[in-house]
C-alpha cells in the first residue's frame, strides 16, 4: 500500500518553523487520536458533549468556564460576538444587520498584526470594530485607557509573538484597566503554553489553540467566567455555525488537555541538547553562523538562529529559504528576518536525524553557490 505522501503525491516537509497552522500545526499522542476516532465513530447530543466536556475542562484548569471551539481564530470572533450581544435572542442571528453603537474592541496598536490572517478580520467577524491604542512601539496603560469611550465594548490583548514585545503594558496592567472602567477583557493567547496565568491574572476570556502547545486537534479553547463563556456558546445559533467545532475535535482536545496537564514538558534546555551539535556542524560552514536564542514572548523555548553572510555564500537568505523548500523535503524555518539574514529553526517537531539532513542540504546549496 502505498503512503499518503505518494498517493496524493505529496511533498514531505520537515517542520523546523514550530507549531505552525500552514503546517498542519502539530502531531497529537496517540491517547489523543484515539480519542478523536471514538468520536468520530459514536452519536452524542452534541449541546450536552459541549456542556459536559466544558465542565471537565473548567474542573482541570481550575477556572469558572471552558468551551471547545473549532480553533482559535473562531475563539476571537465568537468572544467579540459574545461581549456584544451577550444573550439577545435577535442579535445572535442577526449581528449582520444590526447596527451596533457601542461595538469598539480597544487593541494595544502593536497588537494589531497579522497572525497569517488579520486580528481586526477576526474582530470585524464578530461584528466589532478595532480602536488601536498607543503606537507601534509602546502601549501603555495610560494609553490604554486613553483610547477607551463610551463606544467601547471590551479591550483585547494578544499575546503573541507575533505582537510587538517592548513597551507594551502586561496583561496585568490590562486587567487593572479594564476593571476601572467595567469594560471586559479579552486575551488571545494562542500559541501559549500556560492554560491558567492569564485567567488567575483577572482575564474574562482567555483563548487557545487546541492543536499548538496542547497538541491537540486543530481546535481552540475557550476559558474565563462563567458568563461570559455562556455567552460564547450561544453563539453556535449565530455566527459560530459557520465555524463550528465537530465531536471529534471536542473530545481529542479534552484528552490533549488532560495529558497536557500531566505530561513532562521537553524544556529550553532540553531543546539545546538537541541542537547543540547542529549548531555545532552549521558554524563549520563558511558564511555560516549559528546559536542558540530563545522565544521572543518569554516562553521556555529555544530556537536555534542561522546567520548568513550573503556576501559570502553568494545566494540571498530568502532565495536559500525558497531553495530549501525546493529538495527532496521541503524544508520549512521561522523566516520573520529572513531579509536581515537571519532565519531560526524550531527544533520541537524534529528529530536529531532530522536536524542532519538540513544540514547537509543548507551545505549543498551554500557549498554549490560558493562553486559558480
Amino acid at each position: 500500500m502505498s503512503s499518503i505522501y505518494e498517493k496524493y503525491n505529496l511533498k514531505q516537509v520537515i517542520n523546523a518553523s514550530g507549531r505552525m497552522t500552514a503546517l498542519g500545526v502539530s502531531t497529537p499522542r496517540p491517547e489523543v487520536v484515539e480519542a478523536v476516532t471514538t468520536g468520530m465513530n459514536h452519536y452524542f447530543e452534541m449541546k450536552d458533549l459541549v456542556n459536559k466536556t466544558g465542565e471537565y475542562i473548567a474542573k482541570l484548569l481550575d477556572v469558572e468556564g471552558a468551551t471547545v471551539v473549532s480553533c482559535a481564530s473562531a475563539g476571537i470572533a465568537q468572544s467579540v460576538a459574545a461581549v456584544l450581544v451577550k444573550d439577545n435572542a435577535w442579535l445572535i442571528e442577526n449581528l449582520h444587520a444590526a447596527p451596533l453603537e457601542n461595538n469598539e474592541i480597544v487593541l494595544p496598536k502593536g497588537h494589531n498584526v497579522n497572525f497569517g490572517a488579520p486580528v481586526g478580520t477576526m474582530v470585524n467577524l464578530g461584528g466589532g470594530k478595532v480602536v488601536e491604542a498607543g503606537y507601534a512601539n509602546e502601549c501603555s496603560a495610560d494609553q490604554l485607557a486613553a483610547a477607551i469611550s463610551p463606544r467601547t465594548a471590551a479591550i483585547l490583548y494578544i499575546k503573541s509573538h507575533h505582537s510587538v514585545q517592548k513597551s507594551m503594558l502586561s496583561v496585568e496592567q490590562a486587567v487593572v484597566v479594564a476593571r476601572k472602567h467595567n469594560l471586559p477583557l479579552i486575551v488571545d493567547a494562542a500559541a501559549e503554553e500556560d492554560l491558567q496565568c492569564y485567567y488567575r491574572a483577572g482575564a474574562d476570556l482567555v483563548i487557545y489553540s487546541g492543536a499548538k502547545a496542547i497538541e491537540g486537534p486543530t481546535s481552540g479553547l475557550v476559558i474565563g467566567k462563567a458568563q461570559y463563556v455562556e455567552w460564547v456558546k450561544l453563539q453556535t445559533g449565530g455566527i459560530g455555525r459557520a465555524m463550528k467545532v465537530g465531536k471529534e475535535g471536542i473530545l481529542g482536545l479534552t484528552c490533549a488537555i488532560e495529558h497536557y496537564l500531566t505530561a513532562a514538558k521537553e524544556s529550553g534546555a532540553q531543546m539545546v541538547e538537541k541542537m547543540t551539535p547542529f549548531i555545532e556542524s552549521l558554524n563549520t560552514l563558511d558564511g555560516v553562523s549559528a546559536r542558540v536564542v530563545w522565544d521572543a514572548a518569554g516562553r521556555d523555548i529555544a530556537r536555534t538562529e542561522i546567520k548568513f553572510d550573503e556576501a559570502v555564500i553568494g545566494i540571498s537568505t530568502s532565495e536559500l529559504v525558497s531553495a530549501l523548500k525546493q529538495g527532496e523535503y521541503a524544508i520549512f524555518f521561522r523566516g520573520y528576518k529572513a531579509n536581515e539574514g537571519i532565519i531560526e529553526a524550531d527544533v520541537r517537531s524534529v528529530s536529531p536525524q532530522q536536524l542532519e539532513i538540513i544540514y547537509h542540504c543548507i551545505n549543498a546549496l551554500v557549498s554549490k553557490e560558493k562553486q559558480v
